[in-house]
């Protein structure tokens, strides 16, 4: 799909990968970009940036992605391509993490895409044509040391954008999975210092936004399934499938050199 003269969805929008994709799309020529965010100042100063309509949205909920769809096809048109990209990192930990954290998570890094596919895609079904990109992690087909409540919520957005793709896949849907490792975003920031956020930093540099957005334009261009702005992560994904065992060790050798510049006062940093 070429993004010029169609009418594009971004949530999360209001910052890191979410801004960078609805600039980006004004930039290829996008008919209408619709940056809906829980942020409402936020969504309003990229709508004001690149012309576009900016909707106050909680993607937790599904009467606010059941609004979300409905005004931006009425304002906009019939909506072309859907970016899921809302997400959040959750809490450190694993299964000691609350139950209320758990289901917070799950809400926003699971259901929302859920929510999406639910309402963006009767429309597109009629129409025979339409693209879905999920905005994942490779978080999600590797792991985040430290995170468990992310890993688990990242691998289920794998699994949902694959089942979306083999069962619409023939009826004119597009879909494709965004899976990104360390990106200068405020959540990664945000991270570092703790297990989580330093192991992102151990397994290779931070790329940012903008770049992310370039990888997406030329997925979608492709129509690939997976999106990896990070190429070294197929590499990481042929490894793990080649030889489990093996990755797993390796993963624990990681977490131990993590734990240890956690000790020694380390910021962490790329390796």
């Amino acid at each position: 799909m070429e993004v010029r003269g169609r009418v594009v969805v971004v949530t999360g929008g209001a910052s890191g990968i979410g801004r960078a994709l609805a600039t980006r799309f004004a930039a290829e020529g996008a008919a209408a970009v619709v940056i809906a965010d829980q942020d409402a100042d936020g969504a309003d100063a990229v709508a004001t940036e690149i012309g576009g309509l900016a909707i106050q949205t909680d993607v937790s909920r599904e009467d606010d992605v059941a609004t979300l769809v409905a005004r931006a096809t009425r304002e906009a048109g019939p909506i072309d391509l859907f970016c899921s990209n809302a997400g959040i990192g959750g809490a450190e930990g694993g299964p000691e993490v609350a139950n209320d954290a758990w289901q917070r998570i799950w809400d926003i890094n699971v259901m929302a895409h859920v929510y999406a596919a639910r309402h963006v895609l009767p429309d597109m079904l009629q129409r025979g044509e339409g693209y879905l990109l999920n905005t994942a992690s490779a978080a999600g087909l590797l792991t985040n040391l430290g995170n468990l409540t992310y890993t688990v919520t990242k691998h289920a957005a794998v699994g949902l954008a694959e089942w979306l793709a083999i069962t619409y896949g023939d009826r004119g849907i597009r879909v494709s999975c965004l899976c990104p490792q360390g990106v200068r975003t405020p959540m990664l920031l945000g991270g570092i210092g703790a297990t989580a956020g330093n192991s992102v930093l151990a397994g290779g540099g931070m790329i940012e936004p903008e770049d992310v957005a370039q990888a997406v334009i030329e997925g979608i261009a492709a129509e690939r399934f997976l999106i990896l702005p990070h190429p070294e992560v197929a590499d990481y994904v042929r490894r793990k499938a080649d030889d489990p065992d093996r990755w797993l060790a390796g993963m624990r050798r990681l977490l131990a050199r993590v734990h240890a510049g956690l000790a020694g006062g380390s910021s962490g940093g790329s390796a």
